[in-house]
C-alpha cells in the first residue's frame, strides 16, 4: 500500500526489478476496485467470524437472565400483541392459529427491524476501530448481521418450540424443512438492508428516529399481528402489500409452519429478486461510500 501516486511509481519500479506485480498496490485512504475489495473482506472472515460470534455471546451478558431474554423478549411482544389484537380487538378472524400466527409474525419482524434501526448506527458505532486500522469497512455491518444471524438461530428454534406447545399446537411436518432456506434468505434480506442503511446513518445520524418510524409502519403494513390482506378491498394496493418482501418471509413461514404447505413459487420469485437487489445494490452503494468513513470520522 501506498500513500500517493508519486510514491507508487516509484515503488512501483522498485517492485518490477524485484520481480513482482506493482498492480496489487493501492492508494491508503482511497476507496479499492471491486474484486480488490472483496479478496480484502473474504481474507478477514476469520476476523468477521469470531468478531460475532463473540459479540453474539455476550450481548446480554450484563443481565440477570442473561441470553435467556433473547427468547423472553419476543415472545412476551407476542403474547402482548395477541392479547389486544386476538382478544381485545379481534383481529383475529380468518385466522385458525392465531397463536402460532402472532409469534411467527413477531419474530420474523424483530429481526427486520433490528436490521434497519441498528444499521443506521453501525459505522459510528465502530469508529474506534475504524481510526485504527485499515480493513474494508464492510466489514462492520457484515458482522453485524453474522451476529444477528446467531442470535436468529436460537429465537427461530424457540419459535418453533412455541408454536407447538401453544394450544391449539402447530404440528410438525416434513414442510418445516424449508425453513432452512427462508431462514437464510432472510437473513440474505436483512444484509442488504443493514449495507444501505449504515451508509445512510453514517452521512446522517438524525436518520435512526426516522427508521425507528419506518420499523413501526412496516410492522402494520407486513401482516405481522393480522391478516393484513383480509382487511383490504382494493387489489392494487393487496398487490402492492404483497410484493413487500418482509411480507413474503412471514407469509412463507407460516404456509411451511402453520399451514404444513410449500409456499407457491411467486413468493420464491418474488423475495429472491428482492435480496439480489438488496444485496447486491447494497453491496455497491456501501462500496462506493468506501473511502468516506474513516476520513469523516477522524
Amino acid at each position: 500500500m501506498v500513500s500517493d501516486g508519486g510514491a507508487k511509481t516509484a515503488l512501483s519500479r522498485a517492485l518490477e526489478a524485484r520481480g513482482q506485480d506493482p498492480s496489487d498496490l493501492f492508494a491508503i485512504g482511497v476507496r479499492p476496485p471491486l474484486p480488490e475489495y472483496l479478496r480484502q473482506l473474504w481474507e478477514r472472515r476469520h476476523f468477521i467470524w469470531y468478531d460475532s460470534r463473540q459479540r453474539a455471546a455476550t450481548q446480554e451478558s450484563r443481565s440477570m437472565l442473561g441470553n435467556v431474554w433473547l427468547i423472553l423478549r419476543p415472545m412476551l411482544d407476542a403474547a402482548f400483541y395477541w392479547l389486544i389484537f386476538g382478544v381485545l380487538i379481534g383481529a383475529s378472524r380468518g385466522v385458525e392459529n392465531f397463536p402460532a400466527f402472532i409469534v411467527i409474525g413477531i419474530l420474523m419482524y424483530r429481526s427486520t427491524s433490528s436490521a434497519i434501526t441498528s444499521g443506521t448506527g453501525a459505522m459510528r458505532a465502530g469508529k474506534a476501530m475504524i481510526r485504527a486500522f485499515s480493513f474494508p469497512r464492510a466489514s462492520i455491518p457484515i458482522s453485524n448481521v453474522l451476529q444477528a444471524t446467531l442470535t436468529a438461530v436460537i429465537t427461530t428454534i424457540s419459535m418453533c418450540v412455541a408454536i407447538i406447545l401453544i394450544p391449539p399446537h402447530a404440528l410438525p411436518s416434513i414442510t418445516w424443512f424449508l425453513m432452512i432456506p427462508i431462514f437464510l434468505m432472510h437473513m440474505a434480506m436483512n444484509l442488504g438492508i443493514t449495507l444501505i442503511t449504515a451508509r445512510i446513518g453514517f452521512h446522517l445520524p438524525d436518520v435512526s428516529n426516522l427508521m425507528s418510524v419506518i420499523s413501526r409502519i412496516l410492522m402494520y403494513t407486513s401482516g405481522v399481528i393480522f391478516p393484513i390482506e383480509l382487511f383490504i378491498d382494493d387489489p392494487t394496493i393487496r398487490s402492492i402489500v404483497m410484493l413487500n418482501p418482509l411480507y413474503r418471509v412471514i407469509d412463507m413461514s407460516r404456509t411451511v409452519l402453520i399451514d404444513g404447505q410449500v409456499p407457491g413459487l411467486d413468493s420464491w420469485l418474488i423475495l429472491a429478486a428482492w435480496i439480489v437487489v438488496l444485496v447486491v445494490g447494497g453491496f455497491l452503494y456501501f462500496w462506493r461510500g468506501e473511502e468516506i468513513y474513516g476520513r469523516e470520522l477522524r
